[in-house]
């Protein structure tokens, strides 16, 4: 039996963390159908968003994808993410990233080393303070990177019953994505992945880490952005299609992902398009993207056939698909793919 054998497949998106925005935005979210409503870390708080989110829905479950963890400490991601978890009413999931070393030494003016052993001590700090919290164990919690060991009555927040909430990490290579498996609720997939790149190296990986923690893959969630090219006419189709050809550029240009590419077989495909960027010729590097590397990366499918196709690509692998629908589609079509989505399970 698959990984997710007869299991329901969850269909989240995205809010922009733009405070105006968000109230309309999680409770359209929700009265579509999703699932999930994700904030992310980009050019705003991810947190702060989704207090407003919260309090303008009821149902769908409320996270971060992600919030950069090595931007903060243990405690202050504990605080916030006990909070959350209270007044979400037990609907939040803290997801997390490791971002990288340019980032969190130059952006946030944090220390950076072994960002796998950081981001495991980082989880085992987080769920030692909540312990203390829970059932008031002693903190006392001395690792590599983080120390914890003063807790008194006064710093200890209120009683919730809602427990701590999951946390879910963004990982790409194996040894993040083994780390996830045995020590996370669920893992952030990036968007520039491909099927194969799931199957053949995330998921061995995924069930290394699993085997170690003695669960069963059924106990994890894995979530998946997807690049969506679809439309309602042709010209909304080959739009679609353009734009998803530059951002699957623009990761084809980063060394960190440049990985998926040789899986493929286009390795070289990285250097130009490295090449490309450094002189920011973004269109140029759009047109090196053809059809065979669209469709490897992107879900590409007229709407009648969008759900299957979604289906197709996360049927024994994703639990969490987060569709990059165009925004220009009317509600009634996004209603649709959505219960098409739920009509079958995925295997």
């Amino acid at each position: 039996m698959s990984a997710t054998a007869q299991s329901s497949l969850k269909v989240d998106g995205g809010v922009s963390s733009q405070l105006a925005r968000v109230p309309q935005a999680a409770a359209a979210l929700e009265r579509r159908g999703y699932d999930g409503c994700w904030t992310a870390e980009v050019n705003h708080d991810p947190f702060l968003p989704l207090v407003l989110a919260a309090e303008h829905t009821s149902k769908i479950e409320l996270g971060t994808s992600i919030a950069v963890a090595f931007a903060r400490n243990p405690m202050t991601v504990a605080n916030i993410g006990w909070d959350l978890q209270a007044y979400t009413r037990g609907r939040f999931i803290l997801g997390l990233g490791s971002q990288i070393q340019a980032h969190i030494e130059k952006r946030f003016s944090m220390p950076w080393s072994h960002p796998v052993r950081r981001m495991r001590e980082f989880i085992a700090a987080l769920r030692a303070i909540w312990s203390a919290w829970c059932d008031g164990t002693p903190l006392r919690f001395e690792g590599e990177f983080y120390t914890h060991k003063l807790m008194t009555p006064m710093f200890t927040p209120e009683p919730q019953p809602y427990g701590s909430p999951k946390v879910f990490v963004a990982a790409v290579g194996e040894a993040m994505t083994e780390m996830c498996g045995e020590v996370t609720d669920g893992m952030f997939a990036h968007a520039f992945t491909t099927k194969r790149y799931l199957d053949e190296v995330t998921m061995p990986a995924l069930q290394r880490g699993l085997q170690c923690s003695g669960r069963d893959r059924s106990d994890f969630q894995l979530s998946c952005p997807l690049f969506v090219v679809t439309g309602a006419n042709e010209a909304e189709f080959q739009a679609a299609a353009a734009s998803t050809r530059k951002q699957i550029a623009f990761y084809g240009s980063t060394p960190a992902y440049r990985k998926v590419l040789e899986l493929h077989g286009w390795g070289d495909l990285h250097a130009e398009l490295h090449q490309l960027s450094l002189r920011g010729e973004w269109d140029a590097m759009g047109s090196l993207i053809d059809d065979e590397i669209l469709n490897a990366f992107a879900v590409v499918a007229e709407l009648d056939k969008l759900a299957e196709q979604i289906r197709d690509r996360c049927d024994g692998l994703v639990d969490r698909a987060l569709p990059s629908l165009p925004p220009h589609l009317p509600e009634t079509a996004i209603r649709a793919v959505l219960e098409e989505l739920r009509a079958q399970p995925i295997q």
